[in-house]
């Protein structure tokens, strides 16, 4: 389920970086929180 969540929000801060059209350091912060959530999602076994 993290994982998952993770991986959907790579996928929307790599698809707002192509477009251009993000919401300042938003998009930044969804990629902190996607890295963290897989993390902890490894460190976890």
């Amino acid at each position: 389920m993290l994982t998952t969540i993770a991986v959907v929000l790579v996928v929307l801060w790599l698809l707002g970086l192509v477009t251009s059209n993000t919401i300042g350091g938003m998009i930044h912060i969804l990629l902190v929180i996607a890295i963290i959530m897989f993390l902890l999602r490894v460190i976890k076994g």
